[in-house]
């Protein structure tokens, strides 16, 4: 497997929150990464054919070694729904103070597709001691969703860094 290139790190256009060329130190890649795969739940936003966006708190699953995401659902869930007339989303973490947000698109995983499995068992090992039964067949009957980021955005909520550290990180290939 090739080593995946992360993603080149940007100043975001936020002048009027004090982002200026002269004080910005943008964080690194890293720091964005080490918060995806430790977070517990994720906010997926999706848009509806009406064009009504849908935020919902989900499980997910971020593989630094990819830098992809992960999320499984009910096969007649809304988000899903949504993402079949239009792949576009967001992902962003629960914490609002160390805040990451993925901008992206997403995939169905069909049940036969190697990599599907492989995120079933990252998702198991993730959330497994947290529920009773047999999740690997809970999730495989579901659907499980992979996000191909194209942007993201972080930022740290404290007076002292938050114009100096706001970040816009850009995936090869966008």
């Amino acid at each position: 497997m090739e080593p995946v290139v992360e993603p080149a790190v940007e100043m975001p256009q936020m002048s009027a929150y004090g982002v200026a060329r002269e004080t910005w130190d943008g964080l690194p890649w890293s720091w964005a990464a080490e918060r995806l795969g430790a977070n517990r739940n994720y906010w997926v936003v999706t848009v509806s054919p009406a064009g009504q966006p849908h935020a919902m708190p989900v499980w997910g699953v971020w593989n630094a070694e990819r830098n992809m995401f992960a999320f499984s659902c009910a096969p007649t869930a809304r988000k899903l729904r949504n993402l079949m007339v239009n792949p576009l989303v967001s992902i962003a973490n629960a914490d609002t103070v160390e805040c990451v947000s993925v901008q992206g698109v997403a995939r169905l995983l069909a049940s036969e597709e190697p990599g599907r499995e492989d995120w079933i068992s990252r998702y198991c090992a993730k959330y497994g001691a947290e529920v009773p039964g047999d999740l690997a067949e809970f999730v495989r009957s579901g659907a499980v969703i992979e996000v191909h980021p194209e942007v993201a955005f972080g930022m740290i909520e404290s007076e002292a860094e938050f114009s100096s550290r706001a970040t816009r990180w850009r995936f090869p290939g966008t």
